[in-house]
This record gives structure tokens, sequence and C-alpha cells, in this order.
């Protein structure tokens, strides 16, 4: 068994970093341990924070490329060694940092590369409008000019969360989106330990290991500690229980997002037109440990079924919450259920 030893705090529960290090300008790692937890916190911690990281954090990247006189991104260049589309994969390759400094920082803004050959175009070449955006690796190589010819190619880059695309593209002729997803984040892995607090009571805490590894937009650091400010604000976000406020709107939310019981009910609503006395439960694709479960409480058809309440599911010895929540959705899905209709009824 491996050991290794950590300095734990012993009053408050803390993070603290291990290991730093940044192997190129577009892979930097962090290895970081949160201590001490009680026994189930650091697996639902590490969970939440690696889809955090993964989801929650600003990206600055170029999504929209545009070369003149080119037809289409499967055209060559003359004069120049790559063909289009490498042209454009190598700009998606380019990765940006934000001043978080400066403020008014642009969402959206342009860059241009204008250079003559024979030449070798970097990232270095490309200039941006504004003086807040930074390319992390000066190096990244853009195309190779073999001939004395001038390069013209406008940029757009963006400031917004990872896998997020809120913004339609116009095609123009030589013009190309760059599709995919954008994250500062590579890669997130956590582990959780268990270790004795005091072995005189038999006390036993958890570690929450975390290693983070990112493009070099971000630190591994900078991306521990905005992900845990954005989860500490939304986890403290003002409970209010029936209260009225006038800072408040109404909106109409569809009802699959709403509890399970009330999918049900308006279910159970519509039986008189859903639940025939000639559908057998067997009809309907249930897993077979559900079927089990209806033969136990003597259900064979769906209005049987459908007679009960919400309640009555949650009373029954018969069914679990997996099991009811398997029922409701199987239902939803067979008679194609809009509860559009069914709330008018």
């Amino acid at each position: 068994m491996i050991y290794e030893i950590l300095r734990i705090s012993t009053r408050e529960t803390q993070w603290r970093c291990t290991e730093l290090r940044e192997d190129n300008p577009r892979l930097h790692y962090g290895r970081f341990f949160l201590a001490p937890l009680s026994v189930g916190q650091a697996d639902l911690i590490g969970s939440v924070m690696r889809k955090a990281l993964l989801a929650e954090l600003e990206v600055t990247c170029i999504t929209y490329v545009k070369l003149l006189d080119v037809p289409h991104e499967y055209s060559s260049i003359w004069g120049v060694e790559e063909p289009v589309y490498d042209i454009v994969m190598n700009l998606k390759k380019i990765v940006l940092r934000s001043n978080q400094r400066i403020d008014n920082l642009p969402n959206i803004f342009k860059g241009r590369v204008c250079v003559k050959g024979p030449t070798i175009v970097t990232a270095k070449d490309i200039i941006f409008n504004h003086v807040g955006i930074e390319v992390v690796d000066n190096t990244q190589h853009v195309a190779t000019l073999t001939k004395p010819i001038s390069l013209y190619i406008d940029v757009i880059g963006e400031r917004q969360k990872s896998f997020k695309r809120d913004r339609p593209y116009t095609f123009h002729e030589g013009s190309y989106p760059i599709g995919g997803t954008f994250s500062p984040i590579r890669n997130v892995n956590y582990s959780t330990h268990s270790y004795i607090k005091d072995i005189r009571e038999n006390e036993t805490k958890e570690v929450l290991f975390l290693e983070i590894w990112t493009n070099g937009s971000l630190t591994p650091v900078e991306a521990l500690g905005i992900t845990s400010q954005k989860l500490a604000k939304l986890l403290t976000a003002p409970l209010h229980v029936n209260e009225e406020e006038d800072n408040t709107e109404t909106y109409l939310v569809p009802l699959d997002s709403l509890p399970i019981q009330h999918i049900w009910e308006l279910i159970r609503k519509n039986k008189t037109k859903l639940a025939m006395k000639s559908i057998y439960i067997d009809q309907l694709e249930f897993p077979p440990q559900v079927y089990n479960s209806f033969k136990k409480a003597n259900i064979e058809k769906l209005f049987d079924l459908l007679n009960m309440s919400f309640e009555d599911f949650l009373k029954s010895e018969y069914f679990d919450p997996d099991d009811v929540i398997n029922i409701i959705f199987t239902i939803k899905k067979y008679f194609d259920i809009n509860f559009d209709l069914l709330q008018d009824r």
C-alpha cells in the first residue's frame, strides 16, 4: 500500500495544493486536496467540482475564420503549402487568454493576419483589436507561405461558457465557423481516500484529491478558484418560501421539469381515454422487476394502475422510488402524452 504525508488542518476544511507543473505553454497541471471531510462528502464534492470545472468556466477562443477570395474550405491557395482546411484547424488550436483585470472586455472581438511570403505564419502574427486578448503560445503554426504572396485572414473570437454556442453564424464565401466545443479544462480527475483522525476514538475522515489539466488560458489554481466561487454563489442563494417579492417575474415552466407527482396526476386525469380496460400491463415495455411488482400487487390492467394515487405508490411495499419513476415515464412515453393538452381539459 502507498502512503502520502499530508498536512491537514485541525480547525477547518481547506483546499491545499500539492503540485503545480507547466509541461508546455498549452498544458498546465495542478494537484489539490480538500480535507478534513466526513465520510461520503469527498465523493459528493468531487463529482460536483468535476462537472462544474468542465461546464461552468468561461473560455476565450477563435470561433470564426474568413479568408479572402477562397470559395470553400477544401480549396488550396497558390503559394501556401497547407490547404484551407488545415489552416482553419490550426487557427482552432490557438489558445487565447483574456486579461480579467481589464474592465469592459468585449464578449466578441476581432483579429487579423496580414503577412507577405515567403514566410512561416504563426499565432504571433494575429493582431487583435483589443489589448486584453493574449495568445498563450505564439509559436503555434498557422500556415507556410512558399511564394512571394500576401495572405489575409480575418478571425472573430468570443468569450463564452464552455460547451456553449448561442449565436448562429451566417455563411459567406470564404467564411468558416469553427465547430466543436471549447474549454480551458483539458482533463479533470478526482479520487477519495480515508484516514483515521483519532485512533483512540476510531474516528474516520476523508480527503478528496483533485487533478486539473488546463490549456494555459487559465492556470489550475485560477480554474479551481473561479469554479469554487461560482458554486459558493449558487449554493448560498437566498431561500424564499411562499414569499411575494417585487423583483420577480412569472414564467411557464415545462411540466417535465416539475415534481414527478404532478406528472402522474395529470396522466390520471385523462385515464378515462387512455386506460381502456382492455389494455393489459404486459402490453407496455416495463422492466422484469416492475412486472414482478405488478404481480405481487395484483395489478393486471392499466386501468387498475391508474386508480392508484402517487401516495398509494409511496405506501406500497411492492414499489421502490426507482420503480415509480420508471412506471410513470413509461406510460407517458407509450401514449405520447402532451401535458399542454391535459392541462386544458
